[in-house]
C-alpha cells in the first residue's frame, strides 16, 4: 500500500488535487481519508463550548485514532472512518467503512504536523496558494456549505486560521517531498505526482 499525505492551508486547493488524482488513477485502487473526519469527539461539551474550540490547532485532531486506522489499513483490514458534522461541531453516530486500497490518500491542513503520522506517508505533498486566494475560497465554502455568515468567517480567519496557519501549517513545507503551487491550477505538478504513483504501483 502506498500512503500519500496531501497538506496545505485552508482553501489552498487540496480537494481539487485529490479529486484530479482520483479521476486519473485506476478506479477502485485509490481510497481517501480526510483529516476532518478525525476531529476529536466533543459530546461532553455543550454546543456553545464546541463553537469556541480552535479547530485549526493540532490538539483538535484525534491523531492516535488516525494513526491506528492507517496501520490497520496497511495490514489489509477495513476501518470505520468517523463522520464529522461542521454544523454541530461534533462527530455524528455514522461511520464510513473504509477498505484498504493500493493507494490511500490522506488529506488535511495539519497532517504533516504530527511526526508519527508523517512517518507513515510514502509521499508528502504540500499544496500552496497565497493567503488572499485561500481566504476567498474559505469564505465561499463556509457561507455556502457550512451555514456560516461573513462576519463569523472573517473573525475566525483573523483570530484563529491565520495565526494557526503561520504556526502549524506553513512551516510543514520543509517536510514535503513535492510542493504544488495552486493559485492557478497546476496540471504539470499533478501529472508528476500521478507518474510517481503509477511507477510505484
Amino acid at each position: 500500500m502506498l500512503i500519500i499525505g496531501i497538506a496545505g492551508g485552508t482553501g489552498c486547493g487540496k480537494t481539487t488535487v485529490v479529486n484530479t488524482l482520483l479521476d486519473e488513477l485506476p478506479e477502485g485502487e485509490v481510497g481517501v481519508i480526510s483529516q476532518d473526519s478525525y476531529y476529536k469527539d466533543t459530546s461532553h461539551l455543550s454546543y456553545d463550548e464546541r463553537v469556541k474550540i480552535n479547530f485549526d490547532h493540532p490538539r483538535s485532531i484525534d491523531f492516535e485514532l488516525l494513526e491506528a486506522h492507517l496501520k490497520e489499513l496497511k495490514k489489509g483490514n477495513s476501518v470505520n472512518q468517523p463522520v464529522y458534522s461542521f454544523i454541530k461541531h461534533n462527530r455524528t453516530v455514522d461511520v464510513i467503512v473504509t477498505q484498504p486500497r493500493k493507494v490511500m490518500i490522506v488529506e488535511g491542513i495539519l497532517i504533516l504536523s504530527h511526526a508519527e503520522i508523517r512517518d507513515l506517508f510514502d509521499i508528502k505533498i504540500f499544496v500552496h496558494a497565497d493567503s488572499d486566494e485561500r481566504l476567498i475560497r474559505r469564505l465561499k465554502r463556509d457561507i455556502s456549505e457550512r451555514g456560516r455568515d461573513l462576519d463569523e468567517v472573517l473573525t475566525r480567519y483573523q483570530n484563529t486560521l491565520k495565526p494557526m496557519h503561520q504556526q502549524f501549517i506553513e512551516p510543514m513545507k520543509e517536510y514535503a517531498d513535492i510542493i504544488i503551487p495552486n493559485n492557478k491550477y497546476n496540471t504539470v505538478a499533478v501529472d508528476i505526482v500521478k507518474t510517481i504513483i503509477n511507477e510505484k504501483l
